[in-house]
């Protein structure tokens, strides 16, 4: 049975879709990232993949649509098309705990909870407070450096037991 299921076109699909790292955080795959959302097969055998972004405006959907396009292609689906699910919007609680595992392996912070907001967002011009652990030593002794790190999505700590800068995967 596990033979016929692994040989439908849907599970070669998923296998094929959920091999795509994501080109900012190689370390994960966009399954893992969360922004993989679906991966469908109709009836006339053409694939439709749904991925969501991190934020409005991310750079890389350009990259990953492509990705996942010679992904599903060498895996003998050359008409895939790839669309964007903006609902419900992407929320860093989609990391999977492997993701987290790898992100925290690669020396980048993972996120904590996302916040819950059930009103408007207040618009406040200070970074906000984060409990950040720094992924070499542990220590929650950490200070903000930037709110701003190698990509949007991430700000920069600096752990202050072990000197360490680290990156920190923002909560959305």
């Amino acid at each position: 049975m596990a033979d016929a299921v692994a040989s439908t076109p849907l599970h070669r699909a998923r296998v094929a879709a959920e091999s795509v790292v994501d080109p900012e955080l190689p370390m994960l795959t966009l399954a893992d990232l969360g922004v993989l959302r679906e991966v469908r097969v109709a009836e006339d055998g053409s694939v439709e993949v749904a991925i969501t972004p991190t934020y409005s405006g991310c750079p890389a959907m350009a990259t990953m649509r492509d990705d996942l396009v010679r992904a599903l292609h060498r895996a003998g689906f050359p008409g895939a098309r790839v669309r964007v699910a903006l609902h419900p919007a992407w929320t860093t609680d989609w990391i999977t705990p492997r993701g987290r595992a790898a992100l925290s392996g690669a020396g980048i912070s993972p996120p904590g909870p996302a916040p819950r907001r059930d009103a408007p967002v207040a618009l406040d011009l200070l970074a906000p407070r984060r409990r950040v652990h720094c992924p070499r030593c542990g220590s929650a002794d950490t200070e903000l450096t930037s709110e701003f790190g190698s990509t949007a999505c991430k700000a920069l700590y600096r752990c202050r037991a072990c000197l360490e800068p680290f990156d920190h995967v923002k909560e959305i």
